[in-house]
């Protein structure tokens, strides 16, 4: 986690020759590996993960920069399911409906075509009219937790803050278990760490999702509601060809609004109730900023980049290519670790610091960059800003209910995320 060391430098002592990725202990703190990475093999290449691990912010900009050389198409595809993609895709096709694509991994032009109608239903100005509601879904959660006064914080707080709020703008009605078993599913194809038994349980939950968003999808063909499945069903895109999204498009869109996004805000949620409870330092700058809109914007910045939920996205070449100084074959699989380019002392003095007054505050890469971009960005910072600002007015005394080092985290190359966050709390009252 972000809180596991401090001060100015990092340092430490890890082998590259005999570290991967896919060890838990590194996967739950990666801090040194990063650094090391940083410092000796900024491509390195990870046997044991079969991928290149792009780990400094120059380099991974180059990446974000140039979607036709790194394409992720290719890269999500040879991610999606590893080692399990031929009966894992059979099941779907027999029991969920088909395959369908992801229509925002796909490369341009293409996924110009689709992005349009993305960055329409996300823009800043669009958000900022939902923050009402946003606030009234987070109020009515903290008072929930309140009156319990203990909680688990991913599943009692964070997915249900998320998941409500994108299945009232979709028009759909589910609850929250079922959608966070969804999203676990869904995230667990890229996790590079699942098991034959795991995937067929998966394979289960999007045979299901599917099926449910297939009957929505025809439901709006035939009956438009004023929501966002039947803005995607009857969009057009004027100038483009075809005009109307594919049914596949439009199955896959669906896909990415009500579970795919769901995963990185819940996780960045429940980071920053986890470094409230462990970092008082970290808590007293929040409280101290919360009744100014700069400094809490400026707060919910500095905790994307001291700990970003997305913890890698994968790439693939499609030429070969020099990077970071390493020469690259063609169909290179590769890596890019958000989190420690957010670490790179190149671009961030002192990154274990925590601090808000950095001038290039804004430059962190916790939400991509080029063409693929979060779409959702503006929403997550509205979400982490709203709920931010309640739990300090709301809460005190905010407690873990276990030992710190039984802290657990999610065995995935593609988050950063707490496992179970046992938490205690009270009710502030002044």
């Amino acid at each position: 986690m972000g809180s596991e060391t401090t001060g100015c430098p990092v340092s430490g002592k890890i082998n590259l020759d005999e570290a991967t990725l896919l060890d838990p202990a590194i996967l739950a703190h990666p801090t040194e590996f990063y650094a090391a990475m940083r410092k000796d093999d900024p491509v390195h290449y990870d046997p044991k993960l079969d991928m290149y691990l792009v780990s400094r912010y120059d380099d991974l900009q180059v990446v974000l920069r140039d979607p036709i050389t790194f394409s992720v198409q290719k890269g999500f595809a040879e991610q999606y399911a590893k080692g399990f993609q031929e009966e894992y895709f059979e099941i779907l096709t027999r029991e969920g409906g088909g395959i369908f694509g992801r229509a925002i991994m796909t490369d341009p032009p293409e996924h110009t075509r689709v992005r349009r109608l993305l960055d329409g239903a996300f823009t800043a100005h669009r958000v900022k009219t939902l923050e009402p509601r946003i606030i009234e879904l987070t109020v009515g959660l903290i008072e929930k937790l309140l009156d319990k006064g203990q909680a688990e914080i991913f599943s009692d707080f964070s997915m249900p803050l998320v998941s409500s709020f994108i299945c009232e703008q979709l028009g759909v009605t589910l609850p929250s278990e079922t959608i966070q078993r969804w999203t676990a599913a869904l995230t667990l194809q890229i996790s590079r760490m699942q098991t034959r038994e795991q995937m067929l349980e998966a394979a289960k939950e999007m045979c299901e999702m599917q099926l449910f968003i297939i009957d929505q999808i025809n439901d709006r063909k035939q009956h438009p509601r004023e929501d966002m499945i039947s803005d995607l069903v009857h969009a057009r895109l004027e100038g483009e060809d075809p005009p109307c999204l594919t049914f596949d498009e439009s199955v896959s869109m669906v896909v990415a609004l009500m579970v795919a996004g769901n995963e990185t805000t819940a996780t960045a949620l429940t980071n920053l109730l986890f470094i409230l409870a462990t970092r008082p330092d970290i808590a007293e700058k929040l409280a101290s900023s919360v009744d100014d809109e700069r400094l809490l914007t400026r707060f919910i910045e500095e905790l994307l980049r001291w700990e970003a939920p997305v913890r890698g996205i994968t790439r693939m070449t499609t030429k070969e290519v020099e990077l970071g100084g390493n020469r690259l074959p063609v169909g290179a699989h590769l890596l890019l670790l958000y989190a420690s380019a957010n670490d790179d002392e190149s671009q961030f003095k002192c990154p274990r610091d925590f601090d808000m007054e950095r001038p290039n505050l804004g430059r962190h890469a916790s939400f991509g960059g080029g063409v693929h971009r979060c779409a959702g960005a503006a929403l997550a910072r509205m979400e982490l800003k709203v709920a931010a600002r309640e739990i300090v007015r709301r809460m005190d005394s905010i407690k873990l209910a276990v030992p710190l080092e039984e802290i657990a985290y999610v065995p995935t190359v593609a988050t950063h995320s707490i496992a179970s966050l046992p938490m205690t709390f009270t009710r502030r009252t002044q």
